[in-house]
């Protein structure tokens, strides 16, 4: 499974990696930190199609439930089934067993647009200083 440093991450929190014609999609480290202990996901289910942006899934935690959105368009290939018998993956291992569903993207230009890991970084350094999640 990727490294976060090779992967894209939307504004969101959610990072994308390719692999084979097709992407994997998870929620990132912060995010899982920042849900805590997740109890329940509903990926989107295969067939699917996406637009970038979309709100697709939930993965909801002790505290809060929580969108997960597309990071791409495309369609849903794939949802990850451990996912419903052990959602805790997510907090686990977020960047490995804890994807949450794979998608064939209608373009490549809109992965090249998120942005990689030292961005997303960044990002996270700058809403902090913001106060905004």
């Amino acid at each position: 499974m990727p490294k976060p440093e090779s992967c894209r991450f939307a504004q969101t929190h959610e990072w994308i990696s390719p692999e084979n014609g097709t992407a994997v999609v998870g929620l990132s480290d912060h995010a899982q930190k920042e849900i805590t202990d997740v109890v329940f996901v509903d990926p989107p289910k295969p067939g699917r199609k996406l637009k970038r942006g979309e709100s697709c899934g939930v993965v909801e935690s002790v505290k809060a439930a929580f969108d997960i959105y597309a990071p791409v368009s495309g369609e849903v290939v794939a949802a990850n089934e451990a996912l419903t018998a052990d959602p805790g993956l997510i907090n686990k291992d977020p960047h490995g067993e804890g994807w949450i569903f794979k998608i064939k993207p209608d373009s490549a230009a809109e992965m090249d647009a998120l942005m990689d890991y030292p961005h997303y970084l960044e990002h996270l350094k700058s809403t902090a200083a913001h106060g905004d999640h």
